[in-house]
């Protein structure tokens, strides 16, 4: 028997503001990304998602505004490059309260973050989504939030790295070692909410962190929420094969693709997992049509609106380098800086001058666009499947929300009838759902070492769930 074809994973990529990937199409007259400020907008779009069958709604942040571009933020603020910019986390409870799969990856910057707050914020949104949480755990790479944070600058690359591998210990121990399962007894005969004897205090001394103090939420479905990280430099892969189950990748061609995630899954054997440990997701823009010729006539319409050149101030905040002091054809200063690693050596080994950037960013955006018929996006993403071994993509909006009302509508039938995509919503949390083997963190992940030594006697809990 021939095997089964493996199911593409499916994220929508977004963020709470206007301007998020594909710059300058807020201004389409059909376009509804304005009202990011209201409820309405996000629970109409987590209702289109799960008809869908998305796996999850991917939702970026940052901290800090891009003004490097030109050295101010007159184009952002004009353009709404992902500015105005509201919290993330703030959305999560409304659109799960409206849907019943759908997963919710959203981006923390654990730099301005105190770990024991966060763990708590985090372990609330699992309890709510019933179990359907993700952290996409970031450092931050912008100066202006360094700044507005009360630093002089950005803490220098890896060093942001050795925080985070800290912050997640401290982290592990507050959501895996705090309290037992059924330590929540809800006995009200007995008048025992919490058996004392099944909660401990968490004690952590380190480098970075010092933490003294007992978790304050009980057990969550997954307790650890499912781990997100986008770092494709090398000290960012050393940390993704730690901790990731999930990371997000933004290669210029399949041929980095498939080196970027070769040499993921080889770093995950050295550190003692699997190499189908982490579920590999890529940027990718779609504008699917019913006919060819339909789709070549949106995308044409859409480029109407785009701006290329705010395209190009968010691609100076992600290298650090301001294009805006270098002519068309001049080559550009690539040199190490402090911004994100993997966006500047890539940009250098394309040589990408300022006219050759603007011609990338016809859409707006840094991910080129996937442009045909149902068929024909189905190739191209099958391709990007079999030819470079990632599980899935983080579909980037455009023109919203027709971008993902046409993707579900034309492609997802298409990728279905081909055996390449799920005809209805697996249960379970979102963990057991990407990878089929429970709820909690698998043993050999670096999470599960801080865990209590079984119970040989547990309690059974009364009441209810523990």
């Amino acid at each position: 028997m021939p095997s089964p074809k493996k199911h593409i994973l499916l994220n929508a990529f977004n963020m709470n503001c206007v301007g998020h990937i594909n710059h300058g199409l807020w201004t389409h007259p059909r376009d509804r990304s304005a009202e990011y400020h209201t409820l309405a907008y996000w629970t109409d779009l987590a209702k289109t998602l799960e008809r869908g069958l998305f796996d999850g709604l991917f939702i970026a942040d940052i901290v800090g505004v891009y003004d490097v571009y030109q050295d101010n933020v007159d184009t952002t603020l004009r353009e709404s490059i992902q500015l105005p910019v509201n919290d993330p986390l703030m959305l999560v409870s409304a659109m799960a309260a409206v849907t019943r799969h759908l997963g919710f990856g959203v981006t923390v910057n654990l730099t301005y973050e105190q770990p024991y707050l966060l763990a708590r914020r985090f372990s609330t949104l699992d309890h709510l989504t019933q179990g359907r949480i993700g952290w996409n755990i970031v450092t931050g790479y912008l100066d202006s939030a360094a700044r507005a944070m009360g630093l002089s600058q950005q803490l220098p690359h890896d060093e942001r790295y050795d925080r985070a591998d800290e912050y997640l210990e401290v982290l592990y121990k507050l959501w895996e070692g705090g309290w037992d399962d059924g330590a929540a007894r809800r006995d009200k005969q007995a008048r025992v909410f919490v058996d004392p004897e099944r909660v401990r205090k968490i004690v952590h001394h380190g480098r970075h962190y010092h933490v003294e103090g007992y978790h304050l939420a009980e057990p969550s479905p997954q307790r650890t929420p499912v781990l997100f990280q986008a770092g494709s430099s090398g000290r960012g892969q050393r940390f993704a094969a730690r901790h990731a189950e999930c990371v997000f990748i933004s290669p210029p061609n399949k041929e980095a693709a498939r080196k970027s995630v070769a040499a993921l899954r080889e770093q995950l054997v050295q550190a003692g997992r699997r190499p189908d440990d982490v579920k590999v997701f890529v940027g990718a823009a779609v504008v699917p049509g019913r006919t060819q010729a339909e789709a070549r006539e949106k995308y044409a319409d859409y480029r109407q609106y785009a701006s290329r050149e705010a395209g190009l101030a968010h691609f100076a905040a992600s290298t650090g380098v301001d294009f805006g002091r270098y002519d068309l054809d001049a080559p550009v200063d690539y040199s190490p800086g402090n911004a994100i690693e993997s966006a500047s050596k890539t940009a250098q080994q394309h040589g990408w001058t300022r006219r050759k950037l603007l011609d990338l960013f016809e859409l707006g955006g840094r991910y080129p666009a996937i442009v045909g018929d149902a068929q024909q996006v189905a190739d191209e993403l099958q391709s990007w499947i079999t030819e470079t071994g990632v599980d899935g993509f983080n579909l980037s909006r455009t023109v919203v929300p027709e971008s993902y009302e046409d993707f579900i509508d034309l492609v997802i039938p298409e990728l279905q009838d081909r055996g390449l995509y799920k005809t209805a919503h697996p249960e379970g949390t979102l963990r057991q759902r990407l990878f089929g083997e429970g709820d909690r963190l698998p043993a050999r992940h670096a999470g599960a070492r801080f865990r209590p030594a079984p119970d040989p006697h547990p309690l059974a809990p009364a009441g209810g769930r523990a």
